[in-house]
């Protein structure tokens, strides 16, 4: 079977309409910037830090596709063989929202100065006279920075692509020829390994809580793979069944809609794990250097996001993927599939503004404008890498296994 992708004109279309909107959008903040003569501080670290929200957003899931491929190569599992070729073109193009986060996060510490000649967003690279940014300094540096994000999305990209050639290479290779197999399996190991040291530890601290830098979490990292990777599913079974409805992917059944229901619904609850020990530890210490961080998000400005994301990525999947005919449902799991990568966007929203904005949060043209330019680019980047290759993995050991595959 040789499942070809075509791009369907609609969907060429509405990825470039997304990205002009994207693009108009940015445009417009920074007219607005240069000739708003009441543009305040507030609006400078709003127009980078929402650059800076969407940009780690869409890098983190891109990286969670790769670790999926690992994770499932490692184990030996057959579930994803079926489509495969969908988290792979998602990991492949992991270099582009890779690049442009790192290219926004050191314009932000090179370039950006509040009107007191302070970086509002990563306070730390203008500590002053400030004890704890500077007993902090020898991980928090402009060097630790950019050689930690140069190295993380350069392996990530590294990775991504690899695995994709791989496994297209395996449709040539001779029948039953393991050695591809395997060497995917190693490397699959020591992307693990990489991941481990990047994502699920520093990359986080650095992109992320280093915006607060006075506060710090050790489940902070976990916290944000768990919001990304069930982010992650989402996107994947967006991508499946919008590939199943354009007559491809016929080896998918609903048995695999099922699985990914089932991983969206179990990773909800990972995250609400996570987001209540996080929570739960620092309210019942009360510590002040620790409880500054919510009490902004829940008693403060934000308290309507916090609340919104604890309901959005907990009540809503656990009342409606709980029940087995709802991950079966291919409209109930593609609605839930698009509210919890909103929900998720917005917990990465909220994890991010407090710190550059304050208590003047918004969420308005420019960052709902951002947010489609970015998803725009996901469509077009994606879609171009689907048609390039067959969707099925031919010749993949374990494809008789996933066509049988029952939940």
């Amino acid at each position: 079977m040789n499942d070809r992708f075509e791009i369907p004109a609609r969907l060429k279309n509405t990825s470039m309409f997304l990205i002009a909107v994207g693009v108009l959008t940015l445009i417009g903040g920074i007219a607005c910037l240069l000739m708003g003569h009441n543009s305040t501080d507030v609006d400078r670290s709003r127009f980078w830090a929402v650059l800076l929200h969407d940009s780690v957003f869409f890098t983190m899931i891109c990286g969670c596709c790769i670790f999926i491929q690992a994770a499932v190569s490692l184990a030996q599992g057959s579930w994803l063989v079926a489509y495969r070729r969908v988290p792979e073109s998602i990991g492949a193009n992991v270099w582009v929202f890779g690049s442009i986060a790192a290219i926004v996060m050191f314009l932000i510490i090179f370039c950006y100065r509040d009107s007191h000649g302070v970086d509002a967003i990563f306070p730390w690279v203008t500590p002053g006279n400030d004890k704890v940014l500077l007993g902090k300094a020898p991980f928090l540096n402009k060097g630790m920075f950019i050689g930690f994000t140069l190295v993380t999305v350069g392996l990530f990209t590294f990775f991504g692509n690899k695995f994709r050639s791989l496994s297209i290479a395996q449709e040539s290779a001779p029948k039953n020829d393991t050695k591809i197999y395997w060497k995917v399996f190693r490397l699959s190991g020591l992307f693990l390994l990489v991941y481990g040291l990047t994502q699920m530890s520093t990359i986080p601290w650095l992109w992320v809580m280093s915006i607060q830098a006075h506060w710090y979490s050790t489940l902070f990292s976990w916290y944000t793979f768990a919001s990304a990777f069930v982010s992650t599913f989402s996107l994947i079974l967006l991508w499946v069944v919008y590939l199943k409805n354009q007559g491809n992917l016929e080896l998918v059944t609903k048995e695999h809609i099922h699985d990914l229901g089932k991983f969206m619904f179990a990773f909800s609850i990972f995250w609400t794990y996570l987001w209540f020990a996080q929570y739960m530890l620092i309210w019942y210490s009360n510590q002040p250097d620790e409880t500054f961080y919510f009490k902004m998000r829940q008693q403060g400005p934000y308290s309507i996001i916090f609340y919104a994301n604890f309901i959005i990525n907990f009540c809503m999947p656990i009342l409606i993927l709980m029940a087995r005919p709802s991950k079966r449902n291919y409209f109930t799991i593609t609605f839930m599939a698009l509210i919890i990568i909103f929900g998720h966007w917005l917990d990465f929203f909220q994890m991010i503004m407090p710190g550059p904005l304050g208590e003047n949060w918004h969420i308005n043209w420019y960052e709902i404008g951002i947010f489609m330019g970015f998803a725009g680019i996901m469509i077009f980047c994606v879609s171009r890498t689907l048609s390039k290759a067959s969707l099925v993995p031919a010749n993949n050991l374990l494809l008789k296994e996933a066509v049988v595959h029952l939940s």
